[in-house]
């Protein structure tokens, strides 16, 4: 794709065997006002753009992370070329809301883009997310040419070091990261870590060199300004990609968080696993990236 035209403006099924674990540890009553700050907010049992809605103003609004005339980078996952009810991708739903919310805030652009796995405008298109950035009134930026990339040192990562990092990503004055929780064949589970190889080009050398280690050496590069773990439909199993609806149990929940690894330990939790069993979420906990002791945090549990 030509530089000049970089930018554009543009669920059922349940399986049995599976444990999902105590989900209302995490999520289900709602919960009394507290006059610390929230460190997480876990919302369940509405519609995306609701559950987002009350996830936002818990936390004092979108205005408290977008400021007027900023550039905001929207990252949901965009990777695979199937529809909204295969789980794969990030919600259309909520992804627009999102965008709603930041240009409500002030937001000069918002601009919207993932580094496929899948051809590309196959995926934007059938993931029904380019239609909603642009209905929302934000744009869609391509993650397909190397050019978009430029090289930065990871100064803290013991196994990756230096990665191509896109371009929008690096100019951005705030970056909200928007996966989608799922099941992933190599690093278990995909959530707010996992999500950062789509912005980085090289990300076979991930794959080829320790992958856990690669997703905690990224995020100490660059963590998002605002987590937000969309788990209304969740692919329970052969992700990341998915077989078919068979694959998916519809939760309905959404979290939200400043902290990458909290927020990466709570879907775990709510996928029913231990955060101790993903190893990036444990390398980040102890490169002091997060916390992933849930315990320590003030959770905010909200119920549409």
């Amino acid at each position: 794709m030509k530089r000049r035209d970089f930018i554009k403006t543009g669920f059922a099924g349940a399986i049995g065997t599976l444990a999902l674990g105590n989900t209302t540890d995490l999520i289900g009553k709602i919960s009394s006002f507290s006059p610390s700050p929230y460190n997480l907010v876990a919302v369940k049992g509405g519609l995306p753009d609701k559950m987002f809605d009350m996830a936002i103003n818990s936390l004092g609004g979108m205005s408290k992370f977008v400021k007027k005339g900023q550039r905001v980078v929207v990252k949901p996952n965009i990777g695979w070329d199937v529809s909204p009810d295969r789980a794969a991708n990030t919600n259309p739903l909520l992804v627009k809301r999102i965008i709603e919310h930041c240009l409500n805030a002030g937001a000069k652009e918002v601009l919207v883009f993932d580094n496929t796995c899948d051809e590309w405008t196959r995926c934007y298109n059938n993931s029904g997310i380019e239609r909603a950035v642009k209905d929302a009134g934000g744009k869609i930026a391509p993650g397909n040419t190397e050019s978009y990339y430029q090289k930065v040192t990871v100064n803290k990562g013991k196994r990756l070091t230096s990665a191509k990092v896109h371009e929008i990503i690096l100019n951005a004055d705030v970056f909200i990261n928007v996966p989608i929780l799922k099941n992933h064949s190599s690093a278990k589970l995909t959530m707010a870590m996992k999500n950062h190889m789509g912005i980085v080009w090289d990300r076979g050398f991930w794959h080829r060199n320790d992958l856990h280690q690669c997703i905690a050496d990224f995020s100490s590069y660059r963590l998002p300004d605002l987590n937000i773990l969309d788990a209304y439909n969740v692919m329970m199993q052969h992700g990341p990609r998915g077989v078919g609806k068979e694959d998916i149990v519809k939760m309905e929940s959404l979290l939200i968080s400043t902290d990458i690894v909290a927020i990466d330990a709570a879907g775990a939790k709510l996928f029913g696993l231990n955060p101790s069993d993903i190893p990036y979420i444990k390398i980040a906990n102890d490169m002091g990236l997060g916390t992933m002791n849930l315990d320590k945090l003030n959770i905010n549990r909200l119920k549409v």
